[in-house]
């Protein structure tokens, strides 16, 4: 079922009939029971990784109190019979403002990873952006999805040869925007993964992305072909075999073949050292500019002063993000920085939100204060794993379900009528 105009109505319709025969929804309609669901079945390492947030996690629980601040003030007596949820986004007609935002290391969730979100966004029309540190090459996840929309997000690396080969395979891919990651140019202190001693990268898990790239594949053939001779290492564990073997599955080629070669391990370690780059500044742009034709959104954007900076250097759009929470303990709220982000840019690009967003009330809401369309992120993994991807499917399909029914129910017909006017603040 494409989402769109009516898919409320649609969903509820066949929930309901699915429910006379005994059949239930394969994952809960809530986020909460959602979340709730995931956590009895995810590894605890998987879990980690996807749910966690930095330190404490205070902005991961400030992303969710910015929503609670705001309430919806309905009216009633309009004729909203038809209603229109699309909205067109850097020159596409999309079914709904939202998009399935990038999250790496998917292979932690479900085997199918990367390719099962890529056949649920194409099936429901909504785009996906691929991550950067994704378990499936760009290239397999954009076989999978046809003309369907895909935008591609972008680390970046240390390495200016393998910055520019990634743009051109997103490209070459279909790719028709290019996420500008800027709020993880390092690791944030992440205790969920820090206490588990996990990193999935290390473990050669979500980097498919390099293994695939000819520059990083000859970066780690030279890297392989100048390392020192190791020192005596000490008697393997359990533990230390098992992430020998992944390490060997993340690298093209036979297994048994990778077992012996020192290519996996170098691959490792490469990207370990290159990923990203601490040292990028504003100037670094307009060469990040002159590598891709494709539209550049910078994600991470919380100040208005960076808003206001990054469209003096000619960017194409803006993501409002916390990184899900994941970088900074005590970060201000996505949903809170974005009135200031929307006012400082005042409608010369697009303005995203990213961070929180867990519904489609949440989605009307921030659309209500000014984000173009809105970025899905926890509650689309948690689909994929508890039901691949129809797990994903029904998930997008409840979320824009619901902020259609909102919309009407609210007396209105079109996301363009929704302003701050709409809402009440707390």
């Amino acid at each position: 079922m494409t989402a769109g105009a009516g898919t409320g109505r649609r969903r509820q319709d066949e929930v309901y009939r699915a429910g006379v025969y005994g059949r239930r929804p394969r994952v809960p309609t809530v986020h909460t029971a959602l979340a709730a669901a995931a956590r009895r079945k995810l590894t605890a390492r998987a879990l980690g990784y996807v749910a966690g947030g930095a330190g404490g996690e205070s902005t991961v629980a400030a992303d969710r109190a910015a929503f609670d601040r705001w309430q919806v003030v309905p009216r009633v007596l309009r004729d909203v019979s038809a209603r229109d949820t699309s909205v067109e986004l850097l020159g596409r007609r999309l079914p709904a403002p939202l998009l399935l935002g990038p999250v790496g290391a998917l292979e932690l969730v479900h085997r199918e990873a990367d390719l099962a979100v890529a056949r649920a966004a194409a099936d429901t029309g909504v785009p996906m952006v691929f991550s950067n540190q994704a378990s499936v090459p760009m290239e397999t996840t954009a076989a999978a999805m046809g003309d369907s929309p895909r935008w591609m997000q972008l680390y970046w690396s240390t390495s200016d040869d393998l910055v520019s080969s990634m743009l051109q395979r997103a490209e070459a891919s279909g790719c028709e925007a290019v996420v500008v990651t800027l709020d993880t140019t390092m690791l944030g202190w992440r205790p969920r993964d820090l206490d588990l001693g996990h990193l999935p990268f290390a473990l050669g898990k979500g980097i498919a992305q390099y293994t695939s790239d000819p520059v990083f594949r000859r970066l780690v053939e030279e890297r392989a072909a100048t390392a020192a001779p190791r020192d005596p290492q000490p008697r393997p564990t359990p533990a230390a075999v098992r992430a020998l073997v992944g390490m060997a599955r993340a690298w093209p080629g036979s297994l048994v073949e990778n077992l012996r070669s020192p290519l996996p391990r170098a691959a490792v370690e490469t990207f370990l050292a290159i990923y990203s780059r601490p040292s990028i500044t504003w100037t670094d742009l307009a060469w990040l500019r002159a590598q891709t034709r494709l539209p550049l959104l910078l994600k991470g954007v919380l100040h208005p002063d960076d808003a206001r900076r990054a469209l003096d250097e000619g960017v194409d759009g803006l993501v409002v993000s916390t990184h899900g929470g994941r970088q900074v303990d005590r970060s201000i709220g996505a949903l809170d920085a974005l009135p200031d982000v929307v006012a400082a840019v005042d409608d010369r690009v697009p303005v995203l939100l990213d961070s929180g967003v867990r519904s489609g009330a949440d989605l009307f809401v921030a659309v209500a204060l000014g984000a173009r369309a809105c970025l899905l992120g926890r509650s689309y993994v948690y689909g994929l794993g508890l039901a691949g991807e129809e797990g994903v499917r029904q998930v997008v399909e409840d979320v824009v379900g619901e902020f259609d029914l909102t919309l009407g129910l609210t007396g209105h017909t079109a996301v363009d009528q929704l302003s701050p006017e709409v809402l009440r603040r707390v």
